[in-house]
């Protein structure tokens, strides 16, 4: 029992710093929100971060108010506490996703895909997947905000945070994912395949394999690398930062041929839907850009 109570506690404090709610983690949400704009001209699917949901999307994604009536419909997921898929998770997601559009009659058309934080890890691997397999809900277009889009980097830095230990929270975030990994994939200096396999993005050795399908679609990356926020609050440089880890990967999308990719810097966006500074968060978004980018 008190194992138990160690990790729900654990839990809760990664949920703070995600800017979620502790309540979240205890309400079981559905599935899916589905908002079907009238007359469709795009439809945007979005994973939130690991331990958050619907609500709070919702809450903290501002670009989405009223884009029902600019004809983009809405799918905002409930899937989530997840860093990467296995194969076998991409292929019933997308089965329970083409379920969504079958049964609620949505467009099969101009689909995009996004995701904040972990949930843009996700949105990589899913969206890879989608076109590798010549799904029917082949994505046209991809965003991530601020991912940690490389799992060894992910592990080294969180065993950072805990040697560093300059803030309670970052010890307690990095000693959950150490935890995490180590019982699901392993040590990557001796399971650098587990690794491979599943990051969207390796720096590592430069694997391409997750995102190598992603060349030909539009790709956004954003992200807001604040060096003095992040150096004050988490004593961290730019080379341990999640933007660091997008940059390295829109250079390789670049290597691909990707000629529509955008890696994005925003300056002074960075804050949660109460106001408070946070570089971490959904406002990197700007909505009158997304929309030319979704509609366009």
């Amino acid at each position: 029992m008190k194992r138990l109570k160690k990790i729900s506690e654990v839990l809760i404090v990664f949920c703070f710093l995600l800017n979620c709610h502790a309540g979240e983690m205890k309400k079981k949400e559905r599935f899916y929100e589905l908002n079907i704009a009238s007359k469709q001209k795009a439809v945007l699917i979005l994973f939130p971060c690991f331990p958050c949901g619907i609500e709070h999307t919702k809450k903290e994604a501002g670009f989405l108010k009223n884009l029902a009536k600019e004809g983009v419909t809405t799918i905002l997921l409930n899937y989530n506490m997840k860093l990467y898929l296995t194969e076998l998770e991409k292929e019933q997601l997308a089965k329970k996703l083409n379920l969504i559009f079958e049964q609620n009659k949505v467009v099969k058309e101009n689909i995009f895909i996004g995701g904040f934080s972990s949930g843009g890890n996700l949105a990589v691997l899913l969206s890879n997947y989608l076109i590798k397999t010549q799904n029917s809900l082949k994505s046209k277009g991809l965003f991530v905000v601020d991912s940690p889009l490389d799992l060894e980097q992910l592990y080294d830095g969180a065993a950072e945070d805990v040697k560093k230990n300059v803030s309670e929270e970052a010890v307690e975030e990095g000693n959950y994912l150490l935890q995490l990994f180590n019982n699901e994939l392993g040590n990557p200096k001796d399971n650098i395949e587990n690794y491979k396999a599943l990051s969207p993005y390796l720096m590592s050795c430069d694997s391409k394999q997750n995102i190598e399908d992603l060349k030909n679609i539009k790709v956004r990356l954003y992200c807001e690398p604040d060096l003095e926020w992040f150096l004050k609050n988490k004593n961290r440089k730019y080379e341990e930062l999640n933007a660091f880890q997008l940059e390295m990967t829109y250079k390789s999308l670049l290597k691909l041929g990707a000629e529509k990719t955008e890696f994005i810097k925003t300056t002074d966006r960075g804050f949660d839907a109460e106001g408070n500074k946070k570089p971490h968060s959904w406002n990197l978004v700007e909505r009158e850009s997304l929309l030319k980018w979704l509609l366009n």
